[in-house]
């Protein structure tokens, strides 16, 4: 897996969606002189190419001044890592002057509508649609390429038709985000999608997707596809994570993941120590992040999916069993039910062409559709 270091400025946010667990209102913001840390830091810690995210909480709270002074030190004092940004942001707090920064860094942004305007604000606040719709007409006045995460809910999961026609309609990029329980939500269950929905609603989105080829981009499939095509992991929900992600939080404490900032038995070292590998390893939350991995190598070893699915997130299997290692990723059946379905279509349509031949004219409908070989063969 890539390395990826997720940076958290704060986990303050103006928005108040219903069912987020991630954000906090007293949250700090950080300071500039944590992201010299992080240099610092990272100069002997690896040699891959790293890729930074912002993230939060709502990262723009930190501001203009603090993103004009991270992204040059990183991308100088770094070099040699050759860096690459993303950037995850309700879009409420971006100006023009933002817009243009990220745009001559390359930062592609993700933000998050749950459909149309009357759905997406009874999950996440009135007004909310609004104000995200004029930060991405910032973006794209600024040349800024802005794709979004659409949660399904247990209420949403009624309307997928129309959440599906608004993001094609609109010509929007979709990934899809299933409602999760939290570990520190008192409350968690109650806009939970359930793992047989979410599978369902993976098999309704491939065939959308299909059928609408062109026209938009299902981040999730890709990935779902590519993953069965490769046999290997190609997102961070399938792949063994630990030591190749991690997650700074406002004041430079270190994590494995942005899942677990805020949280203070999930810190591994600050970065103003500037921890090595081996020194992180010895942390209690990798030994309990190593003691799911071995979890899954024994009670995932005779499925189908486990090199390409791993058990799913451990954030996952952890919040559904309040913090103990007792089971993976609940959605486990969800992915199963979408490998299997990508895998079963793969295999016919293989079959299929070593039958009638690959230069066949044969003019029919069934054969100018596209295949899910397309979408495993469809560049990243």
């Amino acid at each position: 897996m890539a390395f990826h270091v997720m940076l958290i400025p704060t986990l303050g946010c103006p928005s108040n969606c219903s069912y987020c667990w991630s954000s906090k209102p007293d949250s700090p913001v950080m300071d500039i002189q944590i992201i010299e840390e992080v240099v610092k830091w990272l100069k002997k810690f690896r040699e891959e190419p790293v890729t930074f995210t912002f993230h939060g909480g709502e990262p723009l709270l930190a501001g203009y001044d603090f993103f004009s002074k991270a992204l040059p030190l990183l991308a100088k004092s770094l070099a040699h890592l050759k860096p690459a940004f993303a950037l995850q942001s309700n879009l409420w707090n971006l100006t023009p002057e933002m817009a243009r920064l990220f745009a001559e860094y390359g930062i592609p942004v993700g933000s998050s509508l749950d459909g149309p305007e009357e759905l997406n604000d009874l999950q996440r606040g009135k007004g909310y649609y609004q104000k995200t719709m004029e930060g991405f007409k910032i973006a794209n006045t600024n040349n800024l390429q802005v794709s979004f995460i659409c949660t399904f809910t247990s209420y949403s999961i009624n309307y997928k038709e129309d959440i599906f026609n608004f993001f094609l309609e609109n010509g929007l990029n979709l990934k899809l985000h299933p409602a999760l329980p939290s570990i520190r939500d008192e409350n968690p269950e109650k806009w939970v999608l359930s793992p047989e929905e979410y599978g369902e609603l993976l098999i309704y989105l491939l065939d959308e997707y299909l059928d609408h080829m062109g026209q938009i981009e299902i981040k999730n499939i890709d990935n779902l596809c590519k993953c069965v095509f490769t046999r290997r992991g190609t997102v961070c929900t399938f792949v063994d994570c630990m030591g190749d992600t991690f997650a700074v939080g406002p004041d430079g404490s270190i994590y494995p993941c942005y899942r677990f900032v805020g949280m203070p038995e999930w810190v591994m070292g600050n970065v103003c120590d500037h921890p090595t590998r081996e020194e992180l390893a010895k942390s209690a939350p990798w030994k309990y992040l190593q003691e799911f991995k071995e979890y899954v190598d024994e009670n995932c070893k005779r499925c189908t999916y486990i090199k390409f699915c791993r058990g799913g997130c451990p954030y996952n299997a952890l919040a559904r069993s309040d913090g103990k290692i007792n089971g993976v990723d609940p959605h486990c059946t969800a992915y199963k039910t979408i490998f299997k379905e990508i895998t079963k279509r793969a295999t016919k349509e293989m079959l299929g062409s070593a039958t009638m031949g690959l230069d066949t004219d044969s003019g029919s409908e069934e054969k100018s559709k596209k295949g899910i070989m397309t979408l495993m063969l469809k560049p990243s």
